[in-house]
């Protein structure tokens, strides 16, 4: 890719750990047309790779700050530095923490061109919170961007913002594709001659892991669930396995580097979120020509092709047991990585991006 002569573009995150927003910056540094550099509030650079090794292809664009809990005036001022140090002439800044920190360091630099992406809006009810991101809008004045309506919608009804611009998460379909689903199972270490569920994500309370496997409890030992995935919840859910006993049935597959290949393996993938913004993971899913069903949460039913999925009430089993029952009997000819394709691709998405940058 030939960069544009005249852009260095900051993106800054919080932290860079496996995760939605994370991979979105990923996909971003990816495919625009630009010299970006990446930094992350929290962690070091060592830790970040052992974590998640596929940083280490783009080390070289990474900076990390290494910020202490609690407000950091010296954070605040490096990146004042090293924006100067890197000629930063356009910066992209994610969630609440990094819009703090990079936007008032991008005014003392006189960076004249600054976006602001909120991938979801739930943070806002907490009134602390939302009063602090009004004030730093005011000062700052970026271009703001929702990655859904539904979280636009709650940006302009929280914090009094009519100027909101949509740009959904678009997914790189050259990476996520269909495949072989007996191979993908067998690369996995998964049982073939089964139905197998999926799902992805943090291992927490808020994705709803633990509805899935109450639902799964109720079928049987033909349909397995497969989980990717880790977090603070892992013990918890396996002693919920072990309670239901279908330790047989349920595959905990720990953070996978090979995503694609998970997805593949599936018959159907399942977000069972309490909350959401708008995840990726059912896109990467359906970009594998796998049908989604989804929480009713956030934006999740824009991240879903509505010929072949589903929605349901979140915390609720048995709709969730139905709406399986109802999604594995159907042989839907429709494939839903045309939806992801069309409307939810990931230069798309870069488009947009570099729009406002080039504006």
């Amino acid at each position: 890719m030939s960069y544009h002569p005249l852009k260095i573009v900051a993106q800054v995150v919080q932290h860079l750990r496996p995760g939605g927003i994370e991979t979105i910056v990923l996909d971003l540094s990816k495919h625009q047309p630009f010299k970006t550099i990446i930094f992350s509030l929290e962690g070091t650079k060592e830790e970040a790779i052992a974590r998640w090794p596929i940083l280490a292809a783009v080390s070289s664009q990474l900076v990390f700050l290494n910020k202490p809990s609690g407000f950091s005036w010296r954070i605040l001022w490096r990146l004042h530095v090293l924006f100067k140090q890197y000629r930063v002439s356009a910066l992209h800044t994610h969630h609440i923490g990094p819009l703090l920190y990079a936007g008032l360091a991008s005014k003392l630099c006189n960076i004249k061109k600054h976006i602001h992406t909120e991938h979801d809006a739930w943070h806002l009810t907490n009134t602390k919170q939302c009063r602090l991101q009004k004030i730093l809008l005011m000062l700052i004045k970026p271009i703001i961007v929702a990655d859904a309506l539904a979280v636009a919608e709650k940006l302009k009804f929280h914090l009094n913002q009519s100027d909101v611009i949509l740009i959904y998460n678009g997914i790189d379909t050259a990476k996520f594709f269909p495949g072989n689903r007996n191979i993908s199972r067998n690369d996995l270490n998964l049982p073939t001659g089964v139905v197998l569920i999926g799902t992805a994500g943090r291992l927490e309370t808020i994705k709803g892991q633990d509805i899935l496997i109450e639902a799964i409890s109720n079928f049987s030992t033909t349909i397995h669930l497969a989980i990717a995935g880790g977090g603070s919840c892992e013990q918890q859910l396996k002693e919920q396995v072990t309670r239901l006993q279908i330790e047989q049935q349920v595959h905990f597959l720990g953070p996978l580097d090979d995503m694609p290949s998970f997805y593949q393996s599936l018959d159907l993938f399942c977000l069972p979120s309490r909350n959401e913004g708008m995840p990726l993971s059912p896109m990467e899913a359906q970009a594998c020509g796998i049908p989604a069903l989804l929480s009713d949460v956030g934006g999740s039913a824009e991240a879903l092709c509505q010929a072949t999925g589903l929605l349901v009430e979140p915390d609720n089993v048995a709709q969730l047991v139905s709406a399986i029952e109802t999604m594995l009997s159907i042989n839907n000819p429709i494939n839903p990585r045309q939806f992801i394709f069309r409307h939810r691709n990931v230069q798309g998405m870069a488009n947009a991006y570099t729009k406002l940058i080039c504006s």
